[in-house]
């Protein structure tokens, strides 16, 4: 970690989030172990001047009811708030698709990420939206984001399908882009994707798309 903070300051770039331990939220028996973990990465977030931490919620459980995964997870952000307050860092929930990536993952709905957070009650907790994961679960991308901006936090994007550079697959990231923009959101848009083209060639590939549109 500390390699890497000394090359974002070498090379003038911001750490724009730092990801928590992966450890169960649905599961009531694990959250003081999330809890702790949680603000051991508070503790790297402050030193290294992070403001946001992304974290996953754990597999559904076999056998238990739906219900009480939710008010699991809920509960556990709900003990987690005074540490993100006093540090003033945001947290980040992220739903993901289980029909391709991540099987038997409990949190793939975007809709029920939003209806944690509004349970939360908390400006330190928010939902990552993954475009890419969500356009293979849900579709109807710009009307959700517009909906639910308040909630949202973070971004994160890809192709669809494969997972490979913005510029390939079903989806035009221009449009969504310029809804997110209009929404006033002033946060990050992460790029999380396997380049199928040289790693430098394709960010400066995706730079000028984005820039001949008048987007950065």
């Amino acid at each position: 970690m500390h390699e890497i903070y000394v090359a974002s300051q070498r090379l003038q770039l911001t750490i724009a989030g730092i990801v928590t331990k992966y450890i169960s939220l649905t599961d009531p028996s694990q959250r003081q172990e999330y809890i702790e973990g949680l603000r051991q990465t508070i503790e790297v977030a402050k030193r290294l001047g992070y403001k946001t931490i992304i974290s996953q919620v754990g597999q559904e459980l076999p056998g238990v009811p739906r219900r009480e995964q939710h008010r699991s997870i809920v509960d556990g952000l709900k003990a987690c708030v005074p540490f993100l307050e006093e540090a003033g860092i945001m947290l980040v929930i992220e739903p993901l698709n289980t029909l391709v990536d991540h099987e038997g993952y409990y949190l793939d709905s975007s809709k029920e990420g939003f209806q944690i957070v509004d349970q939360v009650d908390s400006p330190y907790i928010k939902v990552l939206y993954d475009i890419y994961h969500m356009q293979i679960m849900e579709g109807n991308i710009i009307s959700t984001i517009t909906n639910n901006i308040d909630n949202i936090g973070y971004f994160h994007i890809a192709g669809v399908p494969g997972r490979h550079e913005p510029y390939t697959g079903e989806l035009y990231y221009i449009n969504i882009f310029k809804a997110i923009k209009e929404t006033g959101f002033i946060g990050y848009i992460g790029l999380e994707y396997f380049p199928l083209e040289n790693p430098s060639l394709s960010l400066t590939r995706f730079l000028n798309w984005v820039k001949s549109e008048g987007l950065v």
